[in-house]
């Protein structure tokens, strides 16, 4: 198992991200909408407050919304189909403990300033529970729809990235920082003697980076608080994410957390073994453990599950998760 740091957790920032990734274990959550939608790209969003209860009163740490501004066919997923965090600000006051997380907010496609006052508001309405992934972006017809460059999207994350962290710095009324009268990117300039409330309920909002948005390995490392990368073959995976904590640990930090979503096909049969999906498998229940258990061993710290291709009863699906798979991820 990868341990390349001698402390037994990783940074704290907030109840979520603390609850969520711990060094050198697996947790499980659920990717929104909870149900099955293979036939098209909307889903019918039934009894989805119900769901998300559901999961938290069954264990699962987390569930993930998507940032899909737009239905464009060749995409083919239009994922929760409500905006991001109006839908967060409900589950917000309709939960208690499971961590609220979106994977990814387009951040290229918004104002960071926007962006910033939003994410802290859920983290802060929901007592330190959100985790804020953030990407560049990966479809093209999105751009010109909101007049913005495609091409130039990996300028624009930075850009946009430092200003959300900007933003969620405490300033002092009577004694301004350096920074809080001088710092404008792209996006605008802060100008002196004010500032952006609410803060982020432990001082710092989690952000978590998508695949490459378009930056450097090396950027990632030291700038993100985890990293969401995509399924790949374990032997891959190992090799990812060995390369991840050596890139961190290159930077003087402790380890930073994995993680990775996995759509399943559940099956009666507990033993029947995986057959490949659309970025996951079809597969009985001690074959799912079995190869949790591996992504585990290898060093990743959270897949959330996408049910999108269940072909099962999702209330009985995630039952059947809570009974044979979460007892044994349990933090």
């Amino acid at each position: 198992m990868l341990d390349l740091v001698t402390k037994k957790e990783f940074l704290p920032i907030n109840q979520a991200y603390n609850s969520v990734f711990r060094l050198n274990r697996l947790s499980i959550g659920l990717v929104v909408p909870i149900e099955t939608y293979a036939q098209g790209p909307v889903p019918t969003m039934a009894n989805h407050v119900e769901r998300v209860q559901l999961a938290e009163e069954l264990g699962f740490s987390a569930v993930w919304l998507r940032d899909v501004p737009f239905n464009v066919p060749s995409f083919g997923d239009a994922g929760q189909t409500y905006d991001p965090f109006v839908y967060l600000g409900l589950l917000a006051g309709q939960t208690k403990q499971i961590a609220l997380g979106v994977a990814s907010i387009i951040l290229p496609l918004r104002h960071p300033a926007h962006v910033a006052k939003a994410a802290a508001t859920v983290d802060v309405l929901s007592e330190g529970r959100l985790l804020l992934g953030v990407a560049s972006g990966d479809r093209p017809e999105e751009y010109p729809a909101l007049n913005q460059s495609f091409t130039e999207r990996g300028d624009r994350f930075r850009e946009s990235f430092d200003y959300i962290r900007q933003m969620g710095q405490q300033i002092s009324e009577n004694k301004p920082t350096a920074n809080s009268s001088t710092f404008d990117n792209t996006f605008g300039h802060l100008g002196h003697g004010i500032d952006m409330l609410p803060k982020p309920l432990a001082g710092k909002l989690p952000m978590l980076i998508t695949g490459s948005s378009r930056q450097d390995p090396k950027w990632i490392a030291q700038h993100g608080d985890g990293w969401i990368t995509y399924p790949r073959n374990l032997t891959v995976q190992s090799q990812m994410i060995q390369d991840w904590q050596t890139r961190v640990s290159a930077f003087g930090h402790v380890a930073k957390p994995m993680m990775q979503p996995l759509y399943i096909d559940l099956v009666e049969d507990a033993e029947t073994p995986p057959r490949p999906i659309h970025l996951g498998f079809q597969l009985g229940t001690k074959q799912l453990l079995s190869y949790l258990k591996s992504l585990e061993k290898i060093g990743m710290n959270h897949v959330a599950l996408n049910l999108r291709f269940n072909q099962a009863d999702t209330e009985k699906t995630l039952e059947r998760l809570a009974s044979d798979i979460l007892p044994e991820f349990t933090l």
